[in-house]
């Protein structure tokens, strides 16, 4: 954990995730009573942190922390392709033309997952899983070098959106192509975020910001009163800084992806996680990362990845006629440039001036 001077706390996930973002200003000095000590554990290959202003009568800090693992414990059992006995594991192995039963809450995700890469037209796709393992950031753990053009081809020739058919009673998952396979990696964490959400506001918790390797989503205030902070981080391969702080003026959440995290080199080239499955190979242009904001973190956590793959321009072309919040940050050498959708600047000025007001628009 590294400390700011002003003091802001930076709170980086894991290597292994995409983009850790994030930040908040802890209260100093003389003011209201200090919050209940933040919750912080391990999961999906990365850190979560949730944070509340205050606790409920009745409900012990200890009793949440048990309730929050349990619930991150559902949502890997359902969506981690690190563990072979979790449905989408289960259904990636699993043959074709037969309705497997799984639970309401992976067919949502997969729902979710199937209107954002229509939308993308294509530039997010969940069964983009064989190929995501083919080039090595799947469970069986990185390459050290690129695949063959013909195993890429093989992998590409089982991504197809319209062979993975949805039944929502009973909930069901059922694929046409026997080697189809999903993966929910860039939008998992934001669903996991919003679980822990809802599972706080039903123990009657209305100020909080839960993280999940980054993937954020804030309710309320914090305890003194004022606006949760967050900080997007500048896209540097090395060392961590903070390249914006939104203020959040009203409840929402912020997911971003990145190139610059997450990669393996091979013969003077790096190979980002994010793979585009048009081309079938990570992505390549000067876009280190892009941060979206939206009601909910599966959305958030969706978009981001799926603008990232569009690029700098034709991502924030959709974007803004999407009326998605959405900051893309450009590489240049060792220089930075941002743009942000006319949604996002709306949200970017409301927030500046709760921080200064300490009034939640």
């Amino acid at each position: 954990m590294s400390t700011f001077s002003d003091p802001r706390i930076y709170l980086p996930g894991s290597l292994a995730s995409i983009p850790a973002l994030l930040g908040l200003f802890l209260a100093t000095g003389c003011g209201p009573a200090p919050p209940p000590a933040p919750i912080q554990g391990n999961t999906m290959g990365t850190v979560y942190t949730i944070r509340v202003a205050s606790l409920p009568a009745g409900l012990s800090l200890a009793a949440l922390a048990r309730d929050i693992e349990t619930e991150l414990e559902r949502v890997n059992a359902a969506m981690s392709t690190y563990r072979e006995d979790s449905e989408i594991s289960r259904f990636n192995r699993g043959p074709a033309d037969t309705w497997l039963r799984v639970s309401p809450e992976l067919v949502a995700v997969v729902m979710a997952g199937q209107a954002i890469g229509e939308a993308s037209q294509g530039a997010f796709n969940i069964t983009v899983g064989k190929l995501v393992r083919t080039w090595g950031f799947g469970p069986a753990g990185q390459r050290e070098a690129p695949p063959s053009p013909a195993a890429i081809q093989n992998a590409q020739s089982a991504i197809k959106a319209s062979a993975l058919q949805v039944r929502l009673e009973p909930p069901a998952l059922l694929k046409e192509l026997p080697d189809l396979e999903i993966d929910l990696s860039a939008i998992a964490k934001g669903h996991g975020v919003d679980r822990l959400a809802t599972l706080l506001e039903a123990a009657g918790i209305d100020n909080y910001l839960v993280d999940i390797g980054g993937d954020l989503r804030t309710r309320g205030r914090r305890h003194d009163g004022t606006v949760w902070r967050i900080g997007i981080e500048r896209p540097l391969i090395s060392g961590r800084q903070v390249q914006q702080v939104l203020g959040m003026s009203q409840d929402a959440a912020v997911a971003t992806s990145g190139d610059y995290r997450n990669f393996f080199e091979a013969d003077g080239e790096r190979y980002a996680h994010i793979v585009d499955p048009r081309t079938g190979t990570p992505v390549t242009s000067k876009l280190s990362s892009v941060s979206v904001i939206a009601d909910d973190c599966t959305t958030a956590d969706g978009w981001a990845t799926a603008l990232t793959v569009m690029g700098p321009e034709a991502g924030y072309e959709l974007a803004t006629s999407q009326g998605l919040a959405a900051l893309f940050i450009r590489r240049d050498g060792e220089t930075f440039s941002e743009r942000m959708t006319p949604a996002f600047r709306e949200h970017f000025a409301a927030g500046q001036i709760a921080i200064q007001t300490g009034i939640t628009q």
